[in-house]
């Protein structure tokens, strides 16, 4: 695995990728890098947050926020807006929710958990069009679609906690947990897609 997985430095790109192995190479990073962001999340959630109410708040509205920056990189980095519809989408969507979630804490309003189970919904919807869309070029799109799935799930029943009196933040942990295997289970599969095409490259090449 490359040694800049962490370091954010093939964020700066400023061309599209354009054959097979950079997408794949991309699709790998991006995968484990939004994996290792949910597990923080959820860490952070477990740990700090317990002990800070304002610290709760600013993961709630972290949340959406990241998720709409990461979906901007994969656009920028997979052909821009027209080749990808439904990561535009989701970017105005998760950015439009971030601002609903900070209203609603902001203004005291009980409606954060309905917001999120709205979001989960659309975003699920979207990210599983994505999957579907990339899956004859990418390897794990089929894990990226049953998240899609799960999320929507997730979602409805979101919507049904609202006004139980559950903790919104403990409530969607679990759901960040869940998509952070995802990403993780993504992400192996199109390191180990990467190397076997790698295998037979080198198989071809001394033949």
């Amino acid at each position: 695995m490359d040694g800049d997985l962490f370091s954010f430095s093939f964020l700066i790109m400023s061309d599209p990728l354009k054959t097979e192995s950079q997408r794949a190479t991309w699709l790998r990073k991006y995968y484990l890098v939004r994996a290792a962001f949910s597990f923080a999340w959820v860490a952070a959630v477990f740990t700090v947050a317990k002990q800070s109410p304002a610290l709760a708040t600013v993961l709630l509205i972290v949340y959406p926020a990241w998720d709409a920056f990461a979906n901007l990189l994969d656009v920028r980095m997979t052909g821009g807006a027209k080749a990808n519809a439904t990561q535009l989408l989701n970017i105005w969507i998760s950015a439009l929710v971030t601002l609903a979630v900070a209203g609603s804490l902001v203004f005291k309003l009980q409606i954060a958990l309905a917001i999120f189970g709205i979001w989960a919904i659309v975003a699920g919807l979207l990210q599983l069009a994505t999957a579907i869309r990339r899956r004859k070029d990418n390897g794990g799109q089929w894990v990226m679609m049953l998240s899609g799935a799960q999320s929507a799930l997730a979602g409805g029943f979101f919507v049904a906690q609202q006004g139980s009196g559950a903790p919104v933040l403990q409530t969607i942990v679990g759901y960040a947990a869940v998509g952070a295997v995802y990403f993780l289970i993504s992400g192996v599969m199109v390191l180990v897609r990467e190397s076997r095409r790698g295998a037979r490259g080198l198989a071809s090449g001394g033949g």
